[in-house]
């Protein structure tokens, strides 16, 4: 099987953090994992991209950390959604779902003229 990741769009991150933040509490491990499994293994968050991505979002409140004992106790800091982050989730994800559907809408009118012009259509 050929191993397909692709390069996350710019701002992605964190609308994928925040999305997996609003279905409760986690350590940074935990939300790489959650992205990766969610995601049928395409999308693999590297600490290096994460964790600065999490401390940026606590800067501008949109996450609280906080240090506890992990399933493996050893100390995690665990993150969970502020209502700005929340706030924040629901305007990325009006945003991804405008650009999303006009890229979609792009795709289909292009794969629609390919169609018409190989059935002998103008």
């Amino acid at each position: 099987m050929m191993d397909e990741r692709f390069a996350l769009l710019p701002g992605t991150l964190e609308l994928l953090v925040l999305k997996t933040l609003a279905r409760g509490e986690q350590h940074g491990y935990a939300i790489a994992r959650s992205i990766q499994e969610k995601s049928a293994d395409v999308l693999r968050i590297e600490e290096g991209s994460l964790y600065p991505a999490l401390h940026r979002m606590e800067r501008r409140g949109w996450i609280d950390a906080e240090w506890g004992p992990s399933q493996t106790n050893r100390r995690a800091k665990y993150y969970s959604l502020t209502k700005l982050g929340r706030e924040e989730l629901k305007a990325q994800a009006d945003t991804w779902a405008k650009l999303s559907g006009a890229i979609e809408a792009v795709l289909e009118a292009r794969a629609s003229l390919r169609a018409g012009l190989a059935s002998g259509g103008a």
